[in-house]
């Protein structure tokens, strides 16, 4: 019996605006239908200024089959689909369990979002992120994940989203010691990617099913200045619960 795996998205849309610089949020769906993921942890899906409304409309994602996880602290009602920008959704399948947000320090506004979910793999928790500019805001962004990680049980976790670090990942492993890094592909910017900018990170609990790859097919080169970055995500293999054996199936019944 195969262990079962999840698809995981993270990708900037960069509110829907792509390289031809025509805002168009069919496109972005069609994208993340492609992709196949069962869960895209998203950045940039609201506009930039107040009130914030959505790039991507709630009920075209809907329509395509997705759940919108209401992370905007205004609800479904409101005209925000995110939280600084950062939002997830689901396919059919996962069930939410709680959801949070919290800003994150620096400079300029940032924040973070949290689900708690039960998904084929059992228990999951996802942080989604766009961290800042400037390292060291980047740095003590990260420390703010890992003193909230420490306040939660030890569920296991997979962060996800723009990283936005063009150097060396080491200083912000040592930031989130509680979750490990990925190497990633270069996703950035999207015609010609530079830079590994988006980024998973796991739990002891978790492990890739081969590595972080970018999504490049047409039209995600052009729909959004990022690749979508795209993962297969199981148990670790001390985590996972095999399948009984004829024996312990016997056994049982006896």
């Amino acid at each position: 019996m195969k262990a079962p795996y999840l698809t995981i998205a993270t990708w900037n849309l960069q509110k829907c605006v792509g390289m031809d610089l025509r805002r168009n949020p069919g496109r972005t769906l069609d994208v993340l239908g492609d992709t196949g993921a069962d869960l895209a942890v998203l950045q940039e899906v609201d506009k930039r200024l107040p009130p914030r409304p959505a790039a991507l409309p709630r009920a075209m994602a809907e329509a395509a089959g997705w759940q919108v996880l209401d992370v905007s602290p205004l609800g479904p009602g409101g005209p925000s689909l995110g939280w600084h920008g950062n939002t997830m959704l689901a396919r059919p399948g996962i069930e939410v369990d709680s959801l949070h947000h919290m800003d994150l320090p620096g400079l300029e506004p940032r924040g973070a979002i949290r689900a708690d979910l039960t998904t084929p793999l059992g228990p999951l928790r996802v942080i989604g992120t766009h961290l800042g500019l400037i390292r060291r805001d980047r740095l003590r962004q990260l420390g703010a994940i890992s003193r909230m990680l420490a306040r939660l049980d030890d569920r296991p976790t997979l962060l996800a989203g723009d990283i936005n670090e063009w150097g060396q990942i080491a200083p912000l492993q040592h930031a989130l010691p509680q979750l490990r890094f990925l190497d990633s592909p270069r996703t950035y910017p999207s015609l010609r990617p530079l830079g590994a900018l988006d980024r998973f990170a796991l739990s002891p609990h978790l492990q890739a099913k081969g590595r972080p790859h970018a999504h490049m097919a047409q039209p995600a080169r052009i729909a959004s200045d990022h690749l979508p970055l795209l993962l297969r995500l199981t148990l670790a293999e001390t985590d996972a619960q095999p399948a009984p054996t004829g024996d312990q199936k016997s056994e049982r019944q006896a």
